[in-house]
């Protein structure tokens, strides 16, 4: 019977990604002495946000997804980032994998609407493996699942994700709107002979400020 375990070395912005992706560099090694003819591995990777501290501002801006900050004890819990995978080729007691872990900057999904509002320090993160191992044995090729035990933890900088966000939206994020307001700010838009969404909101913004109707 195979023996794996996993281990997190890093993970990194992927420069040349035509989507937001990072990637996690993953050693598995094989105990007990089996050889991997192919692994279909699967991860779930889940935030842990009660791991970590947050500053003042930090709490401000989670305060909308976690409410006020003497409730976090009740709220503050694990939660899925993704589902990512990879197929591993044959290997004999050791393998160093990219598995390939792509993003959104979607503020309507909650892993995103968290990272954003962190400044500095880590996320905290596990990853939960399972998939498929073919091992080939003296007797031929045997199949055996992934122990869903089998887990790791990994303190990931939020540098590295900002990194990934910068490159592909810099300076940018993303809001979604429902059809219908989208229509009427595109009217606006045209009415005032405005050239941009930001210059858009800017004017509702500086309206609202002044008390205009």
């Amino acid at each position: 019977m195979i023996d794996l375990a996993f281990r997190i070395d890093d993970i990194v912005c992927e420069p040349y990604a035509a989507v937001p992706q990072l990637t996690a560099r993953l050693e598995i090694s094989e105990h007990s002495g089996e050889k991997v003819h192919a692994l279909a591995l699967r991860c779930q990777v889940r935030i842990e946000p009660q791991r970590r501290g947050y500053d003042a501002e930090e709490i401000a801006g989670l305060a909308d997804q976690f409410g006020p900050r003497e409730r976090w004890s009740q709220t503050l819990k694990p939660f899925l980032w993704m589902h990512c995978s990879t197929v591993v080729q044959g290997f004999s007691e050791m393998a160093l994998v990219d598995l390939p872990m792509p993003v959104t900057y979607d503020l309507e999904v909650t892993a995103s609407k968290y990272l954003h509002q962190l400044g500095i320090g880590e996320v905290p993160l596990v990853f939960m493996f399972s998939g498929t191992c073919f091992i080939q044995g003296s007797s031929g090729f045997g199949v055996e699942q992934v122990p869903w035990h089998l887990e790791d933890s990994y303190r990931m900088p939020v540098a590295v994700w900002r990194e990934c966000m910068d490159q592909h939206f810099p300076g940018s994020g993303w809001l979604r709107l429902n059809r219908d307001i989208l229509a009427e700010l595109t009217r606006y838009k045209a009415d005032h002979g405005l050239t941009s969404w930001d210059s858009v909101l800017e004017r509702l913004l500086s309206r609202e400020r002044v008390g205009e109707p």
